[in-house]
Protein backbone atom coordinates (compact mmCIF):
# COMPACT_ATOMS: atom_id res chain seq x y z
CA UNK A 1 0.00 0.00 0.00
CA UNK A 2 0.95 3.07 -0.80
CA UNK A 3 1.84 6.41 1.56
CA UNK A 4 -1.57 8.33 0.31
CA UNK A 5 -3.47 4.77 0.73
CA UNK A 6 -1.95 4.43 4.35
CA UNK A 7 -2.76 7.73 5.31
CA UNK A 8 -6.46 7.85 4.04
CA UNK A 9 -6.48 3.91 6.07
CA UNK A 10 -5.36 5.51 9.05
CA UNK A 11 -7.84 8.47 9.08
CA UNK A 12 -10.95 6.07 8.75
CA UNK A 13 -9.19 3.89 11.30
CA UNK A 14 -9.16 6.84 13.63
CA UNK A 15 -12.73 7.92 12.74
CA UNK A 16 -13.93 4.06 14.05
CA UNK A 17 -12.50 5.16 17.42
CA UNK A 18 -14.57 7.91 17.80
CA UNK A 19 -16.46 8.28 21.00
CA UNK A 20 -14.76 4.96 22.98
CA UNK A 21 -14.29 6.39 26.23
CA UNK A 22 -11.56 7.83 27.69
CA UNK A 23 -9.45 5.10 29.92
CA UNK A 24 -5.63 5.50 30.58
CA UNK A 25 -3.15 3.34 29.24
CA UNK A 26 -6.15 1.19 27.66
CA UNK A 27 -6.33 0.55 23.29
CA UNK A 28 -9.56 -0.77 22.48
CA UNK A 29 -12.22 0.12 20.32
CA UNK A 30 -15.23 0.87 21.87
CA UNK A 31 -14.10 -0.09 25.04
CA UNK A 32 -11.50 2.59 26.22
CA UNK A 33 -8.28 4.21 25.14
CA UNK A 34 -6.06 7.46 26.07
CA UNK A 35 -4.55 9.44 23.41
CA UNK A 36 -1.22 6.67 22.56
CA UNK A 37 -4.02 3.83 22.99
CA UNK A 38 -5.39 5.56 19.71
CA UNK A 39 -3.10 5.47 18.19
CA UNK A 40 -1.70 1.93 19.21
CA UNK A 41 -4.83 0.46 17.75
CA UNK A 42 -4.94 2.75 14.35
CA UNK A 43 -1.24 1.16 14.08
CA UNK A 44 -2.78 -2.15 14.65
CA UNK A 45 -6.13 -1.94 12.44
CA UNK A 46 -3.16 -1.07 9.34
CA UNK A 47 -0.32 -3.70 10.59
CA UNK A 48 -1.83 -6.75 12.25
CA UNK A 49 0.47 -5.86 15.61
CA UNK A 50 2.06 -3.33 17.30
CA UNK A 51 5.51 -2.64 16.76
CA UNK A 52 6.15 -2.89 20.94
CA UNK A 53 4.44 -2.63 24.35
CA UNK A 54 4.54 0.14 25.97
CA UNK A 55 4.56 -0.77 29.46
CA UNK A 56 3.36 0.46 32.37
CA UNK A 57 2.83 4.25 32.82
CA UNK A 58 1.42 6.61 35.22
CA UNK A 59 -0.91 9.55 34.47
CA UNK A 60 2.15 12.25 35.33
CA UNK A 61 5.10 9.39 33.39
CA UNK A 62 6.57 12.51 30.98
CA UNK A 63 6.99 14.66 34.54
CA UNK A 64 8.78 12.08 36.73
CA UNK A 65 11.51 10.78 33.72
CA UNK A 66 12.65 13.47 32.21
CA UNK A 67 13.32 12.13 28.74
CA UNK A 68 11.06 12.77 25.62
CA UNK A 69 10.13 8.97 25.64
CA UNK A 70 6.82 9.56 23.42
CA UNK A 71 8.88 11.52 20.94
CA UNK A 72 11.77 8.81 20.79
CA UNK A 73 9.14 6.31 20.19
CA UNK A 74 7.48 8.36 17.40
CA UNK A 75 10.98 8.15 15.67
CA UNK A 76 11.94 4.96 16.52
CA UNK A 77 9.19 3.60 15.14
CA UNK A 78 7.52 6.15 12.18
CA UNK A 79 10.90 7.33 10.90
CA UNK A 80 11.98 11.14 10.93
CA UNK A 81 9.52 13.98 11.75
CA UNK A 82 7.95 15.44 8.21
CA UNK A 83 7.98 19.50 8.54
CA UNK A 84 4.68 20.94 10.40
CA UNK A 85 4.19 22.93 7.27
CA UNK A 86 4.07 19.63 5.24
CA UNK A 87 1.51 17.76 7.56
CA UNK A 88 -1.73 16.19 5.39
CA UNK A 89 -4.62 13.89 7.06
CA UNK A 90 -3.55 11.09 8.40
CA UNK A 91 -0.28 12.58 10.17
CA UNK A 92 0.37 11.26 13.61
CA UNK A 93 0.77 14.85 15.88
CA UNK A 94 3.07 15.05 18.93
CA UNK A 95 2.05 17.62 21.41
CA UNK A 96 4.00 19.31 24.53
CA UNK A 97 2.55 21.36 27.06
CA UNK A 98 5.63 23.78 27.13
CA UNK A 99 8.49 24.17 25.34
CA UNK A 100 10.69 22.96 27.89
CA UNK A 101 8.45 19.82 28.40
CA UNK A 102 8.42 16.30 26.90
CA UNK A 103 5.97 15.67 24.22
CA UNK A 104 2.43 14.75 26.23
CA UNK A 105 -0.33 14.31 24.20
CA UNK A 106 -0.89 12.60 20.48
CA UNK A 107 -3.43 12.49 17.74
CA UNK A 108 -4.09 12.02 14.00
CA UNK A 109 -4.92 14.84 11.58
CA UNK A 110 -7.81 13.87 10.22
CA UNK A 111 -8.25 16.88 7.88
CA UNK A 112 -6.24 20.11 7.38
CA UNK A 113 -7.89 21.94 10.44
CA UNK A 114 -8.92 18.78 12.08
CA UNK A 115 -7.68 15.97 14.36
CA UNK A 116 -8.94 12.80 16.40
CA UNK A 117 -7.51 12.31 19.82
CA UNK A 118 -8.67 10.88 22.86
CA UNK A 119 -9.54 14.04 25.10
CA UNK A 120 -8.90 13.14 28.98
CA UNK A 121 -11.85 12.33 30.90
CA UNK A 122 -14.35 12.36 28.08
CA UNK A 123 -13.60 10.24 24.67
CA UNK A 124 -12.28 9.88 21.12
CA UNK A 125 -13.39 13.48 19.54
CA UNK A 126 -12.16 14.99 16.58
CA UNK A 127 -11.36 18.39 17.13
CA UNK A 128 -9.84 21.40 15.40
CA UNK A 129 -6.38 22.41 15.19
CA UNK A 130 -6.90 26.12 16.34
CA UNK A 131 -4.09 27.62 16.94
CA UNK A 132 -3.98 26.80 21.06
CA UNK A 133 -3.41 23.31 19.64
CA UNK A 134 -1.22 24.02 16.40
CA UNK A 135 1.40 25.93 18.58
CA UNK A 136 1.78 23.08 20.66
CA UNK A 137 2.77 20.92 18.06
CA UNK A 138 6.04 19.60 18.05
CA UNK A 139 6.25 16.22 16.24
CA UNK A 140 4.66 15.33 13.11
CA UNK A 141 5.10 11.97 11.77
CA UNK A 142 3.60 9.52 8.82
CA UNK A 143 2.57 5.83 9.23
CA UNK A 144 5.10 4.18 7.28
CA UNK A 145 4.32 2.64 3.85
CA UNK A 146 5.01 -1.13 5.50
CA UNK A 147 6.67 -2.47 8.54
Amino acid sequence: MNEAGNAQRAVEAARGWIGTPYRHQASRKGVGCDCLGLVRGVWRELYGCEPEAPGPYQPDWAERDGGDRLLAAAVRHFGPAVPPGEMVAGDVLLFRWRADCAAKHVGILSTPGHFIHAYEQAAVIESALVPAWRRRVCGVFRFPEKI
